[in-house]
């Protein structure tokens, strides 16, 4: 990191900071006030920042900051508001927590942005989620009222790192602490529920978001339909198909092909039809992905007539054969 000396031994060329790939550090000896005025000629307070700890890294011995140059980072650092970022892009998360303690432990307030600023920094590097649940928990006895994405954070990270049970835990206390969670807090856990297999739980809390008056967004649906094909439950991933447009979010192209290829997968080559026939009606063309899942599933299943009428339409409508369709198609009607 950097070091603190009582007069600078090495100043810094304008080329070190150049952001140019081809551009090779520079160092030459001049007075303490060049290095105050490179400081503060940059544009970019962030990448000023790391290239100085970087050089001061590489130069212990001969680079020393003083008290103008450490003063003109924090006029960079502190209006962009990336002062916090500097710690986290430099590996160095532990600083960052112990400088925002710092600040609590001076009876000053954070708003609840400054403690999200922390909290992404910390979850970040999977060694300091706990001590991100540490600082969440600890913030609110100086005050500092967590929010919605406060929650979010730490719900994405647990669940991203299987530990689903404190997730679920944190989204109950947002509930009891009145601090009402949104569409992304339903969609972390969500995704997290399918992640590890427990789909009948995400469809009871996407059941639970309607009810409370949230419109499920594309991706929900894309996750939950997936996990329920292949679970094996098509029925109820086509019940949550059909009704998707009534509860304000149109099925796509996406929706459609996955419960297309959770019906072929089962070898229910008909009940996929019926998918792409509703899909075509309700406004959403078959692509080619979707023409050649179903004609796979059809002759996997030896419906070669049925089969040939979907090659038909493809042709007509002017979408080239995949190889697989040639091929399996061939074989079954020579």
């Amino acid at each position: 990191m950097c070091h603190q000396g009582s007069a600078p031994r090495t100043a810094l060329s304008s080329s070190t900071f150049s952001s140019s790939p081809n551009c090779q550090e520079k160092l030459s000896v001049g007075p303490a006030a060049r290095i105050h005025k490179l400081i503060a000629s940059q544009s970019d307070p962030l990448l000023l920042a790391k290239e100085i700890c970087a050089l001061a890294s590489r130069h212990p011995d001969d680079f020393r900051h003083f008290y103008a140059s450490f003063h003109s980072l924090i006029i960079k650092l502190g209006p962009s508001r990336r002062f916090s970022h500097i710690f986290s892009a430099v590996g160095l998360p532990e600083i960052a927590l112990k400088t925002f303690y710092t600040i609590l432990e001076f009876n000053l307030r954070p708003r609840p942005q400054h403690l999200n600023q922390i909290l992404h920094i910390l979850v970040a590097h999977p060694h300091f989620i706990r001590p991100a649940f540490d600082l969440f928990k600890y913030a609110q006895q100086y005050g500092v009222l967590p929010n919605t994405t406060s929650y979010n954070i730490l719900m994405r990270a647990f669940c991203f790192n299987d530990d689903l049970s404190i997730a679920y835990s944190l989204f109950s206390k947002m509930l009891t602490r009145d601090v009402l969670p949104d569409v992304e807090s339903y969609r972390i856990l969500i995704q997290g529920l399918c992640r590890k297999s427990q789909v009948n739980r995400a469809v009871a809390l996407l059941e639970d978001m309607l009810n409370k008056g949230f419109i499920p967004d594309a991706f929900i649906y894309t996750t939950l339909l997936n996990s329920l094909c292949r679970k094996k439950q098509l029925r109820e991933a086509f019940k949550i198909l059909c009704r998707m447009k009534v509860r304000g979010c149109n099925p796509d192209m996406v929706h459609y092909n996955t419960v297309i290829f959770g019906f072929c997968r089962q070898d229910r080559a008909l009940d996929a039809c019926k998918v792409l026939e509703q899909m075509a009606a309700n406004g959403c063309l078959p692509n080619l992905v979707s023409y050649r899942i179903l004609v796979l599933g059809l002759c996997n299943q030896g419906m070669y007539d049925e089969a040939k009428v979907y090659v038909k339409e493809m042709v007509s409508k002017g979408l080239l054969l995949h190889f697989s369709v040639v091929h399996i198609f061939g074989n079954g009607i020579c």
